[in-house]
């Protein structure tokens, strides 16, 4: 099983370019269907991203970063990488995916994926709204484009 997952939030802007890019590759499924293939919305749920996870071989992670670097810059990184452990905390909302890909290897063991890929795209507006900037716009389809290639590759 291939699990892929947007994460973000539908109200700040480019924040939500995760969960813009899995409703599009759901849409994209349901023309084209992969049944080894799972996509979410997770939003911003830490914890669904763990369980969501669970069971797969392969995950894949979008969502958007912030960190100074170009509007519409993409990351491709391995999720080894960006994977930490939560501060202790009593609110579920700070467990974030991060967390959720250390936490869920620590829980599920064997039954969580080994192989973890995730895309950032770089923010230019994390204010409130319902619109993406045409830097991550454009940088959206380029991520698109390279999940359906690998999705084609899985045939």
């Amino acid at each position: 099983m291939f699990t892929i997952i947007g994460c973000g939030n539908l109200n700040r802007s480019d924040d939500a370019v995760g969960v813009i890019i899995a409703q599009k590759l759901q849409q994209y499924l349901i023309k084209h269907p992969h049944p080894q293939v799972r996509v979410y919305d997770c939003g911003t749920a830490g914890m669904e991203v763990m369980f969501q996870a669970r069971g797969s071989k392969k995950l894949m992670i979008l969502d958007a970063s912030s960190t100074g670097s170009e509007p519409g810059a993409i990351f491709k990184v391995p999720g080894e990488e960006l994977e930490a452990l939560p501060e202790p905390s009593y609110s579920l909302h700070d467990f974030r995916w991060d967390n959720a890909l250390a936490a869920g290897k620590k829980i599920f063991k064997e039954d969580f994926p080994e192989e973890v890929i995730v895309y950032l795209i770089e923010a230019e507006n994390l204010d409130f709204g319902f619109e993406l900037s045409s830097a991550v716009t454009s940088s959206a389809e380029v991520v698109f484009q390279e999940i359906i290639s690998t999705l084609e590759q899985l045939q």
